[in-house]
Order: C-alpha cells, then structure tokens, then sequence
C-alpha cells in the first residue's frame, strides 16, 4: 500500500505542477496579448488624432460658413453664443481690420492734400 499512496502524491504534485505551469504560461500569454492590445490601442489614439486634425484641416480650407444677422437682437445674440476666445478673435480681426481700412484711407488723404500744396506753390511764385 506505500507503493498506492506514493503513487498518489506523485500524482497530485504532478497535477498540482501541471496547474502552476499552465497559470504561469497563461499569464505570459495573457501579458503578451495586454502588450499587443495596448499597442493597438495607442496606434489607434495616434490616427485618431491624426484623423481629427486632417479633418479640422479640411474643414477650414473647404468649408465657408457665414451668418448674417438680420437685426441687431441676433448679432446680440451670436456674440452671446460665442466663446471667451471667439471674441477675443473677433476683436483681433476688427483691429487687424480698421488698421488696413486706416492704411487705406491715408493716401487718398495725401492725394486730396497735394494740389493744395501745388496751389500754395503757385501762389507763392
């Protein structure tokens, strides 16, 4: 009967062997898959946002939205609508835009002013 019961705990310690070998071979393969899904994921978040900036590109170049507002309540009410760095956009662009009207209006100015000068000289000879 020794013979029975050795043959029996070479057994269990052989199943529990064959248990920890394949927990462990499991893990691997279960880390070697996190690994893998982990680089799939992060090289999708990589074209994501390579896809979120060729599209936002895109839209600038091709896409023309404009709003005309009827009354002033609805201008009133886009400005409203609009974020803290909208306007302060909005505002950048009507200086940017009085600055080039400005530069504008100054050579007609010169202009209008010259043959007064021309008058002044021809008065004076």
């Amino acid at each position: 009967m020794d013979g029975l019961g050795e043959n029996l705990k070479k057994v269990v310690l052989a199943g529990i062997g064959a248990v920890a070998v394949t927990a462990e071979k499991s893990k691997e393969l279960l880390d070697e898959m996190i690994k893998k899904g982990e680089l799939t994921v992060e090289q999708g978040k990589v074209l994501n946002e390579e896809l979120k900036h060729n599209i936002k590109k895109t839209v600038k170049e091709k896409v023309n939205v404009s709003v005309k507002p009827s009354s002033p309540e609805e201008l009133t009410e886009l400005l409203g609508k609009m974020t803290t760095e909208q306007r302060e956009e909005l505002k950048t662009l009507l200086k940017e835009l009085e600055e080039q009207k400005a530069e504008r209006e100054e050579p007609e100015e010169k202009t209008e002013q010259e043959p007064d000068k021309q008058q002044d000289e021809e008065g004076h000879r």
